[in-house]
């Protein structure tokens, strides 16, 4: 029996797992294995609700060993140490400690086939001091980490009001849909802890949030009039935004820009980039610039037929719409495809070629907070383009964590929780409070 492992249970490697666990680790056909060193799965893209204190974590994590009981793989919880890519075997430190206080030893694992889906780290392109002083939105403890220390600066700004420089400066460095999804949220937050009499600031003159952003224009993944629609929206809730406008150092307490302009910074966050985690550099593959596994059009790295990637850690060149963005929606495409290829009749054991990958870009969408969202959508023979904005992008945007749910749990499962979601919103503060 052959054994797959997938390192990395993020949203295109749980969705491989599971779509593999069924139809192939169910039936007895291969063993199907998911390594992670987290327990639980949170979906990426909602890591802004996290730091902004308009979700909890707990509420919608997905545990791991749960999800491998009901669809017919094995979880383990560990990190990858090492490759040894010519015995095919991995070496694992595990997570938890004994009750001695001592870290477990590593072991090994032995694989047939290994889908690498790592996901990425914030790339802080040499900027002196980012790496110090700056937070980042990688996974949900960075999240919560973020949201604790906005809401202890709400609080300590609060108890200090009245004395100059009493006031929350929020930095976001980055106009990607990161940076203005969490601006957005953070916004709302401010006059939500200011509703509940968490602290007595003015959210519009005493919390200021300021996005700094490089290029000429906020998402400049969106066409002209939507990124300009976006930062329009943005002015009008009393964020600034600070386009053209480059960090070149960053300090415990403020942001160098341009030569010799200074920023206060009582929190900065960066949203400026990504790249492949420390661990591909290791592994004896081709990597690119951004440090992603370069791999071929069925997804196999281009130096190892028996090692594939997906997702964000992957460097997919499309021949007709280019490199493949390190978006949520390319890893979901990535997963079904790789289960297919996969789960068909060993085609690789018989020498057939597998298949090959085609990404079909659907489009993008941008929360804007609670109630708005920007983006487009695509499709159509030629390939046409539908601008859509307010609440009907926001319903969109809704849908398309609902769509990750349903591929997770199937639709029963996914409207119940939807459901529970919407009769939480009825009973529970806005924000989280403490």
């Amino acid at each position: 029996m052959q054994t797959i492992v997938i390192v990395g249970g993020g949203a295109g490697g749980l969705e491989l797992a599971t779509r593999l666990g069924d139809t192939m680790g169910r039936k007895g056909r291969a063993r199907v294995i998911l390594v992670d060193r987290s327990p639980t799965h949170f979906w990426k893209p909602l890591l802004h609700t996290v730091a902004s204190g308009k979700r909890d974590p707990q509420v919608f994590q997905i545990e791991y060993s749960a999800q491998a009981a009901e669809h017919g793989f094995t979880f383990m919880h560990a990190e990858l140490r090492s490759v040894d890519r010519a015995a095919r075997m991995l070496e694992l430190a595990p997570c938890l400690s004994d009750d001695a206080g001592e870290a477990r030893a590593t072991r090994t694992l032995g694989y047939t086939t290994l889908v690498l889906a790592l996901g990425a780290v914030t790339n802080f392109y040499s900027v002196p001091g980012a790496a110090e002083h700056v937070c980042t939105l990688d996974n949900v403890r960075e999240a919560k980490s973020f949201y604790r220390r906005f809401f202890g600066a709400c609080v300590r700004a609060s108890e200090a009001h009245g004395e100059q420089g009493a006031a929350v400066n929020v930095v976001i460095v980055g106009g990607g849909a990161t940076g203005v999804e969490l601006a957005a949220e953070l916004g709302y937050s401010a006059r939500a802890l200011a509703k509940y009499k968490i602290h007595t600031l003015d959210p519009a003159r005493d919390v200021r949030i300021t996005i700094l952003e490089r290029g000429a224009r906020l998402l400049p993944h969106l066409p002209l009039e939507q990124s300009a629609r976006a930062e329009a929206y943005l002015k009008s809730r009393g964020i600034e935004v600070c386009t053209g406008t480059g960090v070149t150092q960053v300090a415990a307490d403020c942001v160098h820009v341009g030569e010799a302009g200074v920023r206060p910074a009582s929190l900065t966050l960066w949203a400026a980039g990504v790249e492949g985690p420390a661990i591909t550099g290791t592994l004896g593959l081709s990597l690119n610039r951004m440090r992603q596994i370069m791999v071929k059009a069925t997804l196999q790295s281009v130096d190892d037929p028996n090692v594939f990637a997906i997702g964000d850690c992957a460097s997919f060149v499309c021949p007709l719409q280019g490199a493949a963005p390190p978006r949520a929606q390319v890893a979901h495409q990535q997963a079904v495809f790789l289960a297919q290829a996969l789960a068909a009749a060993h085609g690789r054991r018989e020498g057939r070629p597998l298949a090959e990958f085609r990404y079909r870009d659907y489009g993008s969408l941008v929360s804007l907070g609670p109630v708005a969202a920007v983006g487009v959508l695509m499709g159509g023979s030629y390939g046409s383009k539908l601008a859509v904005n307010g609440t009907f992008a926001h319903l969109l945007y809704g849908l398309m964590y609902q769509k990750h749910l349903m591929a997770l749990h199937g639709f029963v499962r996914a409207a119940a929780v939807t459901l529970a979601d919407w009769l939480r919103k009825r009973i529970s503060p806005s924000v989280k409070l403490h």
